[in-house]
């Protein structure tokens, strides 16, 4: 049975926050306690409001947890301290470095398509050439603010109608979107998102298919998306890249999507329309 992530829907105060968080990771009490150097008594007096725990207790215990940043910020908060960690929007000078880095990342893949999306799949910076892929799929429509690449893809519109293989991208991508959720958790937004998808009647019905495909076990180690373009059909597969140890909510939920071509002809018709 595939494992999906679960979604943040926990309950308010500290001990509560933090006996949901140790059952969404499936560590006992005595795991917590190892994991953040303390005793399975001292967790158990945290979870039931018998002890305060200190400032840096906490950031033991979601770091044992592997609490994404945006959330370790939740828990701070109910325990009573100022939050810890920043979330600075993307242009924000104090994340100048990473900008730099993802505009060489999107410049360096050129001619081919790559985007940088956040957690809830937005797309917040696009190079040549996906501005140039999306634009002509959604021509004469212009790009939705933000654009929701969950929405876009599975949702219906011109992009949709341009994906030949939608029926065996769909799964893919909703499969790969609790898949691939900060930490393992999808956020409310995106959990809203993502049932507002599921449950589309034509969305819903192909999930119900007994011949649809099963994103579990797929064939191949990548999913193609052809996309009906310029008469042709273009093959892509994607590569996702994030952040490495970042201290910023904002750096931590960043994805970047490169696109690949997945044949030859599909190489070359890309660089002659370049």
């Amino acid at each position: 049975m595939t494992q999906h992530a679960a979604v943040v829907d926990a309950p308010s105060g500290f001990g509560g926050l933090l006996r949901w968080w140790r059952a969404t990771r499936r560590m006992s009490q005595l795991d917590l306690a190892s994991e953040a150097m303390t005793t399975p008594r001292y967790v158990s007096f945290v979870e039931t409001g018998r002890a305060q725990p200190s400032r840096q207790m906490v950031i033991r215990l979601a770091r044992a947890l592997d609490v994404p940043l945006r959330d370790r910020n939740g828990l701070l908060l109910a325990a009573g301290y100022a939050p810890l960690y920043a979330r600075a929007p993307l242009d924000d000078p104090e994340l100048a470095r990473v900008e730099a880095a993802l505009s060489s990342m999107l410049a360096q893949h050129e001619p081919f398509p790559a985007v940088v999306m956040d957690r809830r799949w937005d797309v917040l910076r696009a190079n040549q050439g996906a501005q140039r892929l999306f634009g002509r799929l959604l021509a004469p429509d212009p790009m939705p603010t933000p654009a929701n690449v969950l929405q876009l893809m599975i949702g219906p519109g011109p992009v949709r109608d341009h994906v030949a293989n939608w029926t065996s991208v769909v799964p893919a991508l909703l499969e790969r979107a609790r898949r691939e959720a900060v930490g393992g958790i999808l956020d409310t937004e995106t959990a809203a998102l993502v049932d507002r998808l599921r449950t589309r009647p034509e969305v819903a019905a192909l999930m119900a298919a007994p011949e649809a495909p099963t994103p579990s076990a797929p064939t191949a180690p990548v999913l193609d998306v052809r996309f009906a373009w310029a008469g042709t059909l273009l093959s892509f597969f994607s590569v996702i890249s994030t952040l490495g140890t970042p201290t910023d909510v904002t750096a931590q939920e960043l994805r970047v999507e490169a696109f690949f071509p997945a044949d030859e002809p599909t190489r070359r018709q890309w660089h002659r329309s370049s």
